[in-house]
C-alpha cells in the first residue's frame, strides 16, 4: 500500500471514527479454535497449516494423546498461535488407544486404555465413564499430571478445555476443574466462560458432508454473524491420509474426509475473502477474557480535540503512524490502526523488546536466580577470552542493564556481521576500555548476554520464562521472538507483539508490578528499573559531539534498566522508527505507538504538544 492510500484511509478513519470515540468495535469477533492436536500426526500438520496459512486461531492440544511430544515441538517453533490444554479422559477410536499419565483405575478398562465414552453409549455397552465407578480424585489426579505435563513442554498455554466433554461431566468434575485452572493461572473455556463473556456458538450453516460443502456452509455461516458479537467456531483439522483413515468408531466412520475438509476450508482461499469482505476480527479466548477495561476520554477526563489534533498534525508532517493506544486510570480511552495494521497483527518491536528482557531479569532477581551484581564473566567460564582484562572481569549485570559497558562503540553492528561466530563469545571478547558504569554507549548486544544469562541460569528461552511470570497473567499471547544462531532469544531485537500487548506492559510499570491486585513483581524493581541510573546520550552520539540542548531532546534525559527517561517527568521503551511505550507516572496515563517513524524526536514532539495536554 502507498502512502498516500494509507492517508486516504486515514482521512477515511478521521471522518467516521470521532462520532463512537470510545473506539468499541462493532465487526463480529470470531474465534476459530481446532482440537485434537496430538491426537495423530496428521492433526499436528494440518492444526499448524490451518494457523499459518489459514484462519485458526487457537489450538487445543492433548497431553495424554500419542503424538503429544511431536505436537510440543511443533508448538515450541509456532509460539504466535494461541494454545489450550485439551483435557482427555476418554480414548474413542477403535483402532488406536492412548493410556493415562497417572494410575487411574477408574477410568480405564481392563487393558489399562481409556474408554471410549463419557456417556453411554449403545455402540459400547459399559464402556463409559458414566457407566462405571469412577473417582474424583482420580480424575482430578489425572488432569493435574496432563496440566504439568503439558506446561512443562508448552509453555505458552494459557487455557484449559474439555475433550468430549471431560470437564464439565459432573457438578463436582466441573468445580474441580475450575480449582484447577485457578490454581496454575489458566483460563478455563467452559459454558460459564462463555456465558459471562458473551461468546456465542457458531455452526456451519448448511450441509458438510463434503470440503466443497463445508467451505460453502461455512462462508454463509460467516454472512450471518452479527456486528457487535463474539463467536467461536471449533472443529477437528486434519489430512485424509493412511494413518487418519484407520481412525473412526462405531457412528464415525468418514473421519479422514470429514477432518481433510475442515482443513480446506479454513485454509480456503474463499474464506480468508469473506472474513475480509465481512470484516471479521480473528480473535483468542484471552485477548477476548484478558483484554484491557475500556473506557472513552470524556469519563476518564482525556480532551477528545487534543486527540484529533494529534493525529490531523500526524498527517500534516506525513508521520507514518501505524497505531495508538491510549489509556488513563488503567482504561483504553482510545485507539486506532491504520493501513493494513490490526489490533489482532503483531508488529515489530526493535527495541522495545529490550524492556520486556530487562522485565524478565526483574523476575530472576526476584527470584534469587541472580542479582544485578553478578559478575558477567561468571555465567560463562566455557566462553571467555584467553586474557581477562580488568574492566571485563569487573562487569555485572547493572552495567549490562545500563549500557555501560565500557565500550567505546557499540559492537552489535561489527558482531552481527560475523555470521559464525558466537555472539556471547564474541562480545566477551571485544575491548572494554573504559571502567564498566562510567561511560553510556547504546549497546543491543549487552541485551542480548542479558538474555544469554538467563538462559544459562533457567534453562529456559526467554519466551518460555516469561510465559507464567508475565504473558499468562498480563493476557499477552502470540508472541514471538527471533534467536541468535545459538538459539538464544535476542532480547536486543526481534520481538513481536500486538499494540495492546504493549499498552499492557506500560501499564504493569506504570503500577509498579501490580496485576489485577496482585504483586507479580516486587516495586523495588520499578523503583530502580525507572530511575535514571545513568546520563544517557542518543545511539551511536558522543558526548563532545553533541549540539542538542537536554531540554529539547528525549534522550538526554538518563537510562534505567533498559528504559529511557523523558521529559516531562515521563519514562519510555522505545524501538527503532517509532515504536513506543510511553508512561507518565503524573497523568496516570501510557500511550503507545508503533509505526515508521525515523525521525523519532519528531514523532515524541508531536505527542508533546498534542496529547500530554490532553490529559490536563
Amino acid at each position: 500500500m502507498t502512502y498516500s492510500n494509507k492517508f486516504f484511509l486515514f482521512l477515511t478513519f478521521l471522518l467516521v471514527s470521532f462520532g463512537a470515540f470510545c473506539q468499541q468495535t462493532s465487526s463480529p469477533r470470531l474465534i476459530v479454535r481446532g482440537d485434537d492436536m496430538g491426537s495423530s500426526r496428521s492433526a499436528n500438520l494440518a492444526s499448524i497449516a490451518a494457523f499459518e496459512e489459514g484462519i485458526e486461531t487457537s489450538i487445543e492440544v492433548m497431553a495424554v494423546a500419542p503424538w503429544f511430544p511431536e505436537a510440543a515441538q511443533l508448538l515450541r517453533k509456532h509460539t504466535g498461535v494461541e494454545v489450550g490444554l485439551h483435557l482427555a479422559i476418554t480414548s474413542e477410536w477403535d483402532g488406536v488407544k492412548w493410556r493415562p499419565l497417572s494410575h487411574c483405575p477408574s477410568l480405564t478398562d481392563e487393558e489399562g486404555y481409556f474408554f471410549p465414552m463419557i456417556r453411554p453409549n449403545p455402540n459400547y455397552p459399559e464402556r463409559a465413564i458414566l457407566d462405571n465407578r469412577w473417582k474424583l480424585s482420580e480424575v482430578e489426579q489425572e488432569f493435574r499430571a496432563q496440566i504439568e505435563m503439558a506446561l512443562k513442554h508448552v509453555p505458552q498455554i494459557n487455557h484449559l478445555s474439555g475433550h468430549m466433554g471431560s470437564t464439565g461431566f459432573d457438578p463436582e468434575v466441573a468445580k474441580m476443574v475450575a480449582g484447577l485452572a485457578a490454581e496454575y493461572g489458566l483460563l478455563l473455556i467452559d459454558s460459564d466462560f462463555m456465558q459471562e463473556l458473551g461468546v456465542h456458538r457458531a455452526t456451519y450453516a448448511g450441509p458438510k458432508g463434503t470440503s466443497e460443502e463445508k467451505e460453502a456452509s461455512f462462508i454463509r455461516m460467516l454472512e450471518n454473524l452479527e456486528p457487535g458479537k463474539t463467536y467461536q467456531f471449533v472443529d477437528h483439522p486434519a489430512y485424509d491420509n493412511l494413518e487418519m483413515q484407520g481412525v473412526g468408531h462405531i457412528g464415525y466412520e468418514n473421519v479422514a474426509r470429514d477432518r481433510q475438509g475442515v482443513t480446506d476450508t479454513w485454509t480456503s482461499e474463499k474464506v480468508k475473502e469473506a472474513v475480509a469482505r465481512k470484516e471479521i476480527e480473528l480473535v483468542t479466548f484471552s485477548s477476548i477474557a484478558k483484554a484491557l477495561p475500556r473506557s472513552d476520554p470524556d469519563s476518564e477526563n482525556v480532551n477528545r480535540t487534543a486527540i484529533r489534533s494529534y493525529l490531523e498534525a500526524v498527517k500534516n508532517q506525513d508521520q507514518d503512524l501505524h497505531s495508538l493506544m491510549i489509556l488513563r486510570n488503567g482504561k483504553v480511552v482510545f485507539e486506532t490502526w491504520l493501513g493494513d495494521n490490526a489490533a489482532t497483527k503483531p508488529h515489530v518491536m526493535f527495541s522495545v523488546s529490550k524492556t520486556f528482557t530487562a522485565t524478565a531479569i526483574g523476575f530472576g532477581v526476584q527470584e534469587g536466580l541472580l542479582d544485578v551484581s553478578d559478575q558477567v564473566i561468571s555465567f560463562f567460564p566455557d566462553k571467555l577470552p584467553q586474557e581477562i582484562s580488568p574492566n571485563l572481569q569487573a562487569l555485572e549485570i547493572r552495567h549490562l542493564l545500563t549500557m555501560t559497558v565500557g565500550h567505546d562503540v557499540d559492537p552489535t553492528g561489527i558482531l552481527r556481521e560475523r555470521s559464525d561466530s558466537d555472539w556471547v563469545e564474541a562480545f566477551l571478547a571485544f575491548p572494554i576500555p573504559h571502567k564498566p558504569g562510567e561511560q553510556f554507549v547504546y549497546n543491543s548486544l549487552a541485551t542480548y548476554l542479558l538474555s544469554a544469562i538467563l538462559t544459562k541460569v533457567t534453562g529456559e528461552r526467554l519466551l518460555d520464562f516469561l510465559q507464567p511470570r508475565l504473558f499468562r497473567p498480563l493476557g499477552i499471547t502470540g508472541a514471538t521472538w527471533e534467536e541468535s544462531p545459538q538459539g538464544i532469544a535476542i532480547g536486543g531485537w526481534g520481538l513481536k507483539v500486538k499494540t495492546e500487548d504493549m499498552a499492557k506492559l506500560g501499564q504493569f510499570y506504570l503500577q509498579k508490578g501490580e496485576w489485577n491486585g496482585k504483586q507479580l513483581l516486587a516495586e523495588y524493581w520499578f523503583d530502580a528499573a525507572t530511575a535514571a541510573q545513568v546520563p544517557s546520550l542518543p545511539a551511536g552520539a558522543k558526548r563532545e559531539n553533541l549540539s542538542l540542548a537536554v531540554e529539547d531532546s528525549d534522550w538526554l534525559q538518563g537510562y534505567g534498566y533498559q528504559l529511557w527517561r523523558s521529559r516531562h517527568r515521563s519514562y519510555r521503551a522505545d524501538g527503532r522508527n517509532g515504536q513506543f511505550i510511553l508512561i507518565l507516572p503524573e497523568k496516570n496515563a501510557v500511550i503507545v505507538t508503533t509505526a515508521n517513524i525515523p525521525n523519532m524526536q519528531a514523532e515524541l514532539n508531536l505527542i508533546w504538544a498534542y496529547l500530554l495536554p490532553a490529559f490536563e
